[in-house]
C-alpha cells in the first residue's frame, strides 16, 4: 500500500525533529470525525485498529477521548510508522499501542494478528482517507480483513468521498476524482454501491452513511445478522 497513498513529509508540512509529521486535513476533520467515532464507541471497549494512519494525529486524539479503548494504529509507509510512534511518545497515551505495519492487500494483513502479538477481536476498524487514493484491491483487502477480524458486535468505519449511485455528490468531488484518475487510473473516488457488494460477499452490511464536512462521508458497516 505504501506505494500508492501520499506520503506526508513530502507535502511541505511540518515535520519536528522526533519525526512527527503535521496533516493539515487533521486539523480539518477530527472533530467531526470524533463526533461519529464517539456515539458508537461511546458504551464499548476493546481493541480499535486504525488501518493508514498517516501521521498518527488522529489516533492519539481518539486515544485523548475514549480510555476504555486500546487503539492500534497502522501503516505502511516508514516515515509514516516513525511520525506515529513519536506522537504516542510525545503525547503518552497509555491507550495506543505501537503502530503495526499493515498491508491491506495481504489477506493477513501483518504476523500481528496471527501470532499472538496484536489485536485479538476487534472492537471496530476505522479507515480515513485511503481506499480512492489506492488501487480497488486495497478496498476489497480492507473489507475482507475487517470481516476476518472483527468480533460479533464489531463496525468497520470508512471516512472519505464517495459517489452514489454512480454520481458524485459534489463537483468538487468530481475534480478530485478526475484529478485522481489523471495521477493514476486505478484510483478515483468509489462508489457506496461497490463497497456494499463487496462488503456483502464476506458477511458485513452498510448500517449507516453519515455526512460529513466538505462532502465526505463515513460508512459504517456491521456483520450481517444471522
Amino acid at each position: 500500500m505504501a506505494q500508492y497513498v501520499v506520503e506526508f513529509g513530502k507535502d511541505g508540512g511540518k515535520i519536528e525533529p522526533d519525526g512527527r509529521l503535521d496533516a493539515a486535513a487533521f486539523h480539518r476533520n477530527h472533530a467531526a470525525i470524533w463526533t461519529v467515532l464517539g456515539a458508537a464507541l461511546e458504551q464499548h471497549s476493546g481493541d480499535v485498529v486504525e488501518v493508514g494512519s498517516g501521521t498518527g494525529q488522529h489516533v492519539v486524539f481518539f486515544a485523548e477521548h475514549s480510555p476504555q479503548i486500546t487503539w492500534w494504529p497502522s501503516d505502511l509507509n516508514a516515515a509514516h510508522l516513525s511520525s506515529i510512534e513519536a506522537w504516542r511518545k510525545f503525547t503518552q497515551r497509555a491507550n495506543v499501542r505501537p503502530p503495526l505495519r499493515i498491508d491491506l492487500i495481504d489477506p493477513t494483513w501483518c504476523p500481528a494478528f496471527t501470532d499472538g502479538s496484536g489485536p485479538r477481536e476487534l472492537l471496530a476498524v476505522f479507515c480515513a482517507n485511503v481506499v480512492h487514493i489506492a488501487p480497488w484491491s486495497v478496498a476489497e483487502g480492507l473489507i475482507n480483513g475487517a470481516a476476518r477480524y472483527l468480533r460479533p458486535d464489531g463496525k468497520l468505519f470508512i471516512y472519505g468521498p464517495f459517489k452514489r449511485d454512480g454520481r458524485h455528490t459534489a463537483d468538487s468531488n468530481a475534480a478530485f476524482d478526475a484529478s485522481l484518475r489523471q495521477r493514476d487510473p486505478a484510483w478515483g473516488v468509489r462508489d457506496i454501491a461497490e463497497l456494499e457488494q463487496a462488503a456483502h460477499g464476506v458477511g458485513l452490511v452498510l448500517n449507516d452513511i453519515v455526512e460529513m464536512p466538505a462532502n465526505n462521508l463515513i460508512l459504517i458497516f456491521a456483520r450481517t445478522p444471522a
